[in-house]
């Protein structure tokens, strides 16, 4: 190695010990104490203000009934709380996709994924999330879940994903 070398390669050591922390509370990534939910791992599950913790604990989808856009009470129960954690995290946008099962054509079926992601997106404006912050795709049967042929595969894929796809900020 030429002198050039061992010179970047001391320096990368020395910016890298500089961002360690001997705080045991400091397990946010360099987040520092408190900084993201009292050493939470910033992007974790654990973490109520990152995407992880939306798709997971949250919830991310909906599952509508065969041939249909109305939400039912569980979904409602789901895109109330997708609503509760967008109000409370304003920097995120979101996008919502529509999905159907492989019945059908590809046309009726993308227009009953538009309607479901409408459903969903209306649905979490009217709980107050601002209509700017929510864009609607229609994938219809091309994206599924499961490639199948029951009744219970097929219930898998008539659904609404929301997706959060960024920062308002940036």
């Amino acid at each position: 190695m030429n002198v050039l070398g061992k010179v970047v390669a001391v320096g990368a050591l020395g910016i890298l010990a500089a961002c360690t922390s001997n705080d045991p509370s400091d397990l946010g990534g360099g987040f520092g104490n408190g900084a993201n939910g009292g050493g939470l791992a910033a992007g974790s599950p654990s973490d109520p203000r990152s995407p992880a913790y939306f798709q997971q604990t949250v919830g991310d989808r909906v599952l509508f009934a065969v041939d249909q856009s109305t939400l039912t009470p569980q979904a409602q129960t789901v895109l109330q709380g997708q609503a509760d954690w967008l109000l409370a995290n304003p920097d995120f946008v979101a996008n919502i996709e529509g999905h159907a099962d492989e019945q059908g054509t590809r046309e009726y079926n993308l227009a009953l994924g538009a309607r479901r992601a409408n459903a969903a997106r209306e649905y979490l404006i009217s709980r107050g999330v601002a209509g700017n912050r929510l864009t609607t795709v229609s994938f219809g049967k091309e994206r599924p879940i499961e490639i199948c042929s029951t009744e219970d595969c097929y219930s898998k894929n008539r659904r609404a994903v929301t997706v959060l796809t960024g920062s308002t900020l940036g």
